[in-house]
């Protein structure tokens, strides 16, 4: 090998070994969070689609941990914010970390790539676009892949916090 190249394996390793950093990074952050709110919950650290993944599971009830999500995930969001920003003091490096609190992302991916499939389904049939309701970036890109695993294509439109997604028939 000659300076200045790398062979795949070693990026793939590379990305990996910086990716687990992040989820360790943000792991250390949220544990301090936890412990200054008084709340219960165990992290689980995973690499997921070329991103930390950094879930808050609920050891009890889970109540306590529905707090940290908000309503519609706003609060959630916001601590994904501040995770990413602490994960970037540490490496210097913009993060794109997920950060999940008691299943509530898992579960709004399932409701979201439902909703996909439906819109796909009912631009198949009319042959006419769908306009879906606002969502986040993170609601957009699911219901994206929902779609193009049904066959369609799809694109965002609007401006921010207003941007929805709008289904294209074939």
């Amino acid at each position: 090998m000659t300076e200045g190249t790398t062979s795949t394996a070693a990026e793939g390793a590379d990305t990996l070994t910086r990716l687990e950093q992040e989820g360790e990074i943000a792991a250390d952050y949220l544990e301090g969070l936890l412990d200054i709110a008084d709340l219960d919950g165990d992290i689980d650290m995973d690499v997921e689609a070329d991103r930390a993944s950094v879930s808050i599971i609920s050891d009890s009830a889970g109540r306590d941990l529905q707090k940290l999500v908000g309503r519609d995930g706003e609060v959630l969001e916001a601590l994904q914010e501040l995770t990413r920003l602490a994960v970037h003091r540490e490496t210097g490096d913009r993060s794109r970390l997920m950060l999940d609190i008691a299943g509530y992302r898992a579960k709004k991916r399932a409701e979201l790539s439902e909703l996909g499939a439906k819109a796909a389904a009912e631009a198949k049939s009319s042959g006419e676009p769908v306009k879906l309701d606002p969502m986040t970036p993170f609601e957009r890109k699911v219901v994206h892949d929902a779609v193009k695993a049904a066959g369609l294509n799809s694109e965002s439109e609007g401006e921010e916090p207003q941007r929805f997604v709008v289904v294209l028939p074939a």
